[in-house]
């Protein structure tokens, strides 16, 4: 397919061969630009293009149709972070931090290592967990001898039942300590291997993330002592999702009654370009003190990253359709020789048709007259045959 940055060249290649088989003289080179007599008697110029090279071109056609004519607010708005997707990462047990391995901006994982403590406090509880899982495999031992030598009639009965006491209460004690362990974020996995891990290792406790996305904030500082008892201290990690998003749309205490859930939402950015289109997921039950407006709030998905939180936007919203009316998409309207125009295929090719343009709605313009229901006319390419047309009425003025 023939990309429309070359689509002069296209355009102009199939002139030439038209002024070729005309015979090449003079008139035949300026033969893109013609006369066409309209039913009223205005003239006006046409582009000559065959429909083949007109398709390759991007150059598209459509029928002239009648459609709802929807109503529209635009509401400014403003990209959040979706609550639900964020996480602060805080230390589990008190320490000093000895190693950082991730920072403002980095795509995290859930469960990756963000940074490691040298805890004193993990030290010893993985210290009296050894001990008690020692202690625990002690009784189950002497619970073994005890039923053995019961089973001979060597020992009472009485002290089956301690061994079995015992064996309870050192489970009891060695679960104890592993609870705590795993509180603290440690892995159940990594309980299994404790006894063979290194010494240095013991007292390294990870902060790892809790959820994926990307790291937002951090405030760890290498060598920093950090405390688990400090609930006033900031968090050393802020993890954001920022796959999804929400965009709170504020509403007019007006047109608080006529917006609701389920409604069609087309999100724009300040330069009028889409950024997204979905439904209005909610409206919040308050009115802010300050503004005295209320809030709608659309669930986007950012999953290209396209968007940023604290992004401003416009959000139009669908809030009702009326009765029908012969509709064109905006960009399809033109000014040729400061005239409102759209071009309609001719036989030779495309010439533009003055109009008269109503309302626009949600990039659709009402068409008041000028064209007809049926009538097929330029969809897509109306300035890319324009720009070919005033062309070639500057090469007219050179003569």
């Amino acid at each position: 397919m023939i990309g429309k940055p070359h689509l002069f060249a296209v355009i102009a290649a199939t002139l030439a061969i038209t002024a070729c088989g005309n015979g090449g003289d003079r008139d035949s080179d300026r033969s893109s630009a013609t006369e066409v007599d309209h039913d009223d008697g205005e003239q006006s110029a046409q582009v000559e293009l065959s429909r083949e090279v007109a398709s390759e071109a991007g150059i598209v056609t459509a029928r002239a149709t009648r459609t709802p004519l929807r109503q529209f607010l635009s509401l400014p708005a403003e990209l959040r972070f979706d609550a639900d997707r964020v996480a602060a990462v805080s230390p589990q047990v008190s320490g000093r931090i000895i190693q950082i391995t991730a920072t403002e901006g980095d795509l995290v994982s859930p469960n990756e290592t963000l940074a490691i403590l040298s805890s004193r406090e993990l030290a010893d509880l993985k210290a009296e967990f050894l001990t008690a899982a020692t202690s625990e495999n002690l009784a189950q031992q002497a619970l073994a001898r005890e039923e053995t030598l019961f089973a001979e009639r060597i020992t009472p009965e009485a002290d089956l039942q301690a061994a079995r006491a015992a064996l309870i209460a050192a489970s009891a004690a060695r679960e104890g300590v592993e609870n705590k362990l795993i509180a603290v974020s440690v892995p159940r996995s990594e309980l299994a291997s404790l006894g063979d891990a290194p010494d240095l290792t013991l007292a390294q406790a990870r902060l790892r993330a809790p959820i994926g996305g990307v790291v937002a904030r951090r405030t760890a500082i290498l060598g920093a002592a950090v405390s688990a008892e400090d609930a006033s201290a900031p968090a050393l990690f802020t993890i954001v999702d920022d796959s999804v998003l929400w965009a709170d749309i504020a509403v007019y205490t007006q047109d608080a009654a006529i917006v609701g859930a389920g409604m069609a939402v087309v999100l724009r950015s300040e330069t009028g370009a889409q950024l997204a289109e979905g439904v209005i997921s909610t409206v919040l039950p308050t009115i802010d003190e300050t503004s005295r407006m209320a809030t709608a709030r659309m669930i986007v998905d950012n999953s290209d990253r396209r968007m940023r939180p604290g992004q401003f936007a416009t959000a139009e919203i669908a809030t009702g359709a009326h009765e029908s009316r012969l509709q064109v998409p905006s960009a399809a309207i033109v000014e040729v020789a400061g005239r409102t125009s759209l071009f309609v295929p001719t036989d030779d090719g495309f010439a533009p048709r003055t109009v008269e343009p109503g309302t626009e709605s949600g990039n659709q313009t009402v068409i008041l007259s000028g064209l007809d229901e049926g009538e097929f006319y330029v969809s897509e390419g109306a300035f890319t045959l324009k720009a070919h047309l005033e062309r070639d009425s500057f090469g007219d003025d050179d003569d």
